[in-house]
């Protein structure tokens, strides 16, 4: 059998029916490699190994449930590094599970095209007062009302205690126990495929948290030639890195198979460290789009990166990682300055109008220019990056997260600039993402959260977070991530359930999701079929969309005072599609005329930051 064959059988336990199962672990330094098997009865069964370092058995007699460990020459247990369930932690036995064991109900689900995606980020243990994927099942029905299409988790994989972001994963094939585990996730999965809802994971490939994290002790997993900020990197161009990659590779297709996820977000890419020819991200994406062709349903691969490459999204041919889309920092940047009036930290480079145009008609505003904030130039010209390349938010888990107080969008501005917000987001032609919460103005805030069980980690952690903090020019001291209370604070109150201003700002939402849908013009995302312009002396910022006869323009008005003007308008008859100062929506009255005439200019009046929507008046819609 060749090397390649070798590393493409599976990790971990495979449990194989009638009482049999599989156990494979790859350790290339080891010399012998026991299997401890500690319930329902203990026995030590020896591995067997082959050149490549891997190590297995085929043993009778085990079922799921069974609970076990690996051990290397004689040391102390460890926990499967492809564990598929953690049921104690991070620190004990593995977990047998069965991967047929759920009755999968979405054989007809075919997917989603990745520009009909529309994001819906949602953090579990906080979501839901339960905090368990299925208690976050009956909320999907008014998400898929809202007109959410796709629902993003942040990572699952197993963390340390029960409280934390999911970026301190160290099972990256393990489920999160206290979130209801392998069963509670594919019943989650299964549910939004049932409402006609993609189902995106997020995924962590650039580190591993620093508790529980025994992955070193099994072979060279990690770089001793580069760091991130939150520890080791992973070695994907080193000595023996083929086989990390192969676990890494092995693991995001299971999300894919075994749990039916549709698409992947990669966090932070920027952390991956690979100077190989063939980088780990482009091989795994080759391996997700063969992927695709053999499930007969579009998988993606949708990364976060804030290096403003545009090879991370390019095809290979043209030396790009072929990643399907990526996250687009700069027009949240660009917003929040003109919104929030702040301009420190990250915002240093953000604030003028037209960096909110350039983000709308290019993608990224950092294009090669100096950066003040990185002290450098910054960035590649995105101009050619079709639209479905880019994920855009007002918000997201990082930008609220990494405040000092966890301060969501709607602490910060009033509620006219929130509809605002929604506005800018929903009508740009790219594929939109909403944090949970956001589209009722939740005010219950995002914090950072672990609980880990090292007092020593527990203080480093601490002092880590406000030295994190004051890089990013926050001073005072941030909540303690530690304490429960930080954690409680966090989980959403769902205030749109009674009437009033939360249920308006959805109705507003759910209107611009309902608009997006219905008109090609705003349907179809293309940058060839688009026009901005930046009146800064107005601080208007005009939006024009069109696919064949049918055409929108939008009004932005950033300013603090209404403002009668005059703008270019194509010629034509226009009918109004929204007023975001109307009542309806929880603005003091909006007076904008239903119908317009324009000879190509028209005159308006703008209420302080708010917008208008009109669309072609050849036909009408329902």
């Amino acid at each position: 059998m060749s090397d390649r064959a070798l590393r493409s059988l599976s990790l971990g336990a495979a449990y194989l029916g009638n009482g049999r199962c599989r156990f494979r672990v790859w350790a290339p330094r080891a010399r012998r490699v026991e299997l401890h098997i500690v319930s329902p009865s203990e026995r030590l069964e020896p591995l067997r190994s082959d050149p490549c370092g891997y190590h297995q058995a085929e043993l009778e007699g085990i079922e799921p449930g069974a609970r076990y460990f690996f051990r290397l020459d004689g040391g102390p247990d460890r926990p499967d590094p492809a564990s598929r369930s953690q049921p104690e932690g991070v620190h004990q036995a593995s977990q047998v599970v069965d991967p047929a064991a759920h009755a999968w109900g979405d054989a007809d689900w075919r997917g989603l095209a990745l520009e009909h995606y529309i994001l819906y980020e949602l953090h579990v243990g906080t979501f839901s007062p339960a905090g368990t994927f299925d208690a976050a099942i009956p909320y999907l029905d008014r998400l898929r009302e809202l007109g959410v299409t796709a629902i993003e988790l942040m990572p699952v994989a197993q963390f340390p205690g029960d409280r934390n972001w999911g970026y301190d994963g160290v099972a990256p094939f393990a489920v999160q126990h206290g979130y209801g585990g392998p069963g509670g996730l594919k019943r989650l999965v299964d549910a939004c495929h049932a409402r006609g809802l993609a189902a995106v994971l997020d995924v962590v490939y650039n580190h591993l948290g620093p508790e529980g994290n025994y992955l070193a002790e099994f072979g060279p997993y990690f770089s001793d030639r580069f760091r991130t900020p939150w520890g080791p990197a992973l070695n994907f161009d080193g000595p023996e890195s083929d086989d990390v990659r192969a676990f890494f590779i092995e693991n995001a297709l299971t999300w894919l198979t075994e749990y039916h996820f549709d698409a992947l977000r990669l966090d932070a890419i920027h952390g991956i460290r690979d100077f190989s020819a063939q980088p780990f991200l482009a091989e795994l994406a080759d391996a997700v789009h063969a992927r695709t062709a053999e499930l007969g349903r579009p998988l993606y691969l949708i990364a976060e990166s804030n290096l403003n490459a545009a090879r991370v999204v390019e095809p290979r041919a043209r030396g790009g990682l072929n990643l399907d889309a990526q996250w687009n920092d700069d027009l949240h940047y660009a917003l929040h300055a003109l919104l929030t009036g702040e301009r420190s930290g990250t915002y240093a480079d953000f604030g003028a109008l037209e960096q909110l145009g350039a983000a709308l008609r290019y993608g990224f505003v950092f294009t090669g220019q100096y950066s003040r904030y990185r002290r450098r130039r910054h960035g590649t010209p995105a101009r050619e990056l079709p639209a479905q390349r880019f994920v855009v938010f007002g918000q997201n888990h990082d930008q609220v997260g990494n405040r000092i107080q966890g301060e969501r969008l709607s602490a910060l501005v009033g509620a006219d600039a929130l509809r605002l917000a929604a506005g800018v987001v929903l009508l740009a032609p790219y594929v939109p993402l909403l944090f949970m919460g956001e589209e009722y103005g939740e005010t219950a805030p995002f914090l950072y959260f672990v609980s880990h069980s090292d007092p020593e980690l527990i203080e480093a952690v601490r002092q880590g977070r406000r030295r994190e903090l004051a890089a990013f020019g926050w001073s005072g001291a941030p909540p303690d991530p530690q304490d429960p209370a930080t954690f409680e604070r966090c989980k959403l109150q769902h205030l749109d359930r009674e009437p009033g201003p939360h249920r308006q700002l959805r109705d507003l939402y759910r209107e611009l999701i309902r608009l997006r849908k219905l008109h090609p013009a705003l349907a179809q995302l293309s940058k060839d079929h688009l026009e901005i312009e930046a009146r800064r002396e107005q601080n208007i910022l005009l939006l024009r969309r069109w696919c064949g006869a049918d055409q929108i323009w939008a009004a932005f008005h950033f300013g603090a005072a209404a403002i009668e003007a005059k703008l270019p308008v194509p010629a034509g008859a226009w009918r109004l599609l929204i007023d975001s100062a109307a009542q309806r929506w929880g603005g003091t009255g909006g007076d904008l005329p239903q119908r317009l005439e324009s000879d190509h200019s028209v005159s308006l009046r703008l209420r302080p930051y708010a917008f208008a929507l009109y669309g072609s008046d050849d036909a009408e819609r329902t």
